[in-house]
């Protein structure tokens, strides 16, 4: 049996994760079956390897004993032990998060520096066939687009996970060939979180109905995770057709949106990448014909229905105001900068047409001048009207979504005049005129 498995293994790496035997690797060591199974073989297929054992401390004696058992094996096996401690209910309090994703947090984050401080190519971890079953059940019990219904990957990275291609019961026969030990997690025993529920009672359950239920499911997500690349080139080409990508963020065309064969999904499939759980990607489809100003948030990202588009854009906007005293260049905002100079207006001085730069009178131009969010009261006279109009107003009437409108530039003087709307219009009263002598131009690059 030992043999058979290992070389199934070994095909299996070969083919979806391809690991160089020329490289060193990090295997993950809880001194549980699987991760004891995953050491033995790799060990054995001649792979360079290194062990990193994570003591969370969460089991008392227990996790104590987790310890001391992969510092005899790996010591008997020659192979170095690197072993972290961590204070994970502390972590988990600051952070809010619950144990089991704080200890997950912890665990990637220390095997991340590890790789980088011995040089490793890739950490593999212990997870198998079972442990895809029950991935995919929990994400179809929590609600998941296509990606959750593929299981889990055989790479992610630099996170490897050559065992997905066996069972739990294949790697416990392994290790009773060798004669080789291991230690079992209690708190895996109790089914008292979601996974622990779903691989004591609910999959036992499913073997009554099918014996080889997570090899079915396994087998499902495999081909699901196949047909995802197809899926994603295909949602790349139609969202070439819907989607624009504008200074302030992107925008997605409601009638486009509608013309494809499945709308919902495309809008899934977009707005996933800007964090909108499925839930949320639901209530604004049902609403996409609804009220101009109607929004949902991400953690990050603002969505907003705006006269026949959807408008994304960062909630945090990392720019409010700057003071600019003097002629020169500034940066604003990452790469935009802001260029303002004099320059001598004589007989054939033309005012550039291009809408990110102003020409303004200097003689008008009173410093140091202010690039700022427009204000929600902001009036000013645009070139070629004689009575002045609210921005909000001006911007509307350029049909400017709602978002755009929070983030429009204005340059402002030192006595609260708005000369620029910046890439629209600048006031009337700053206009090069016959009589201007010297010119103020300011450019603004992105």
């Amino acid at each position: 049996m030992s043999n058979s498995f290992i070389e199934r293994i070994a095909r299996y790496i070969e083919r979806h994760i391809g690991l160089d035997k020329d490289k060193k690797h990090l295997v993950a060591l809880s001194g549980g079956a699987d991760s004891v199974a995953l050491l033995r073989v790799m060990h054995e297929l001649g792979y360079h390897v290194e062990a990193a054992h994570c003591n969370f401390h969460l089991r008392g004696d227990e996790s104590d004993r987790d310890e001391n058992f992969c510092k005899t094996l790996t010591s008997s096996m020659d192979i170095p032990l690197h072993i972290a401690h961590f204070d994970t209910k502390t972590y988990c309090s600051l952070h809010h998060v619950s144990v089991e994703m704080g200890a997950r947090e912890l665990r990637y984050a220390y095997f991340g520096r590890l790789m980088d401080d011995i040089g490793a190519e890739t950490v593999c971890v212990a997870h198998h066939k079972d442990d895809c079953a029950e991935t995919v059940l929990m994400n179809l019990v929590r609600g998941t687009g296509l990606n959750g219904m593929a299981g889990i990957k055989p790479r992610n990275g630099r996170i490897c996970r050559p065992l997905l291609c066996v069972s739990r019961d294949e790697i416990t026969a392994y290790l009773d060939t060798l004669g080789q030990q291991y230690v079992t997690d209690s708190s895996n025993l109790v089914a008292d979180v979601r996974r622990n529920v779903i691989r004591l009672e609910v999959i036992p359950l499913l073997r009554k109905l099918n014996p080889s239920v997570t090899e079915s499911i396994a087998s499902s997500a495999a081909n699901i995770l196949g047909a995802i690349p197809l899926i994603d080139e295909a949602l790349g080409m139609v969202r070439a057709r819907i989607v624009e990508e504008r200074t302030w963020g992107t925008r997605i065309s409601i009638g486009r949106l509608m013309e494809t064969a499945s709308p919902e999904y495309i809008l899934y499939g977009i707005l996933r990448d800007y964090g909108f759980r499925p839930a949320m990607v639901k209530q604004i489809y049902e609403n996409i014909n609804g009220q101009t100003g109607r929004q949902w948030l991400s953690m990050e990202y603002i969505a907003a229905i705006d006269r026949g588009y959807i408008d994304i854009a960062r909630r945090r906007d990392t720019f409010t105001e700057m003071t600019l005293p003097i002629e020169g260049c500034y940066v604003v905002d990452g790469d935009a900068r802001i260029d303002i100079r004099a320059v001598e207006v004589e007989g054939k001085f033309r005012p550039e047409t291009d809408p990110m730069v102003a020409s303004l009178d200097a003689s008008r131009v009173r410093f140091p001048l202010t690039l700022r969010r427009v204000m929600r009261d902001d009036r000013f006279i645009p070139l070629g009207m004689r009575g002045s109009k609210l921005v909000s107003d001006f911007l509307t009437d350029r049909k400017m979504s709602i978002i755009a409108k929070r983030r429009q530039l204005c340059l402002v003087d030192a006595g609260g005049d708005i000369l620029w709307l910046v890439g629209h219009r600048i006031h009337e009263r700053y206009k090069i005129s016959g009589d201007t002598i010297k010119a103020i131009v300011v450019r603004y690059i992105q």
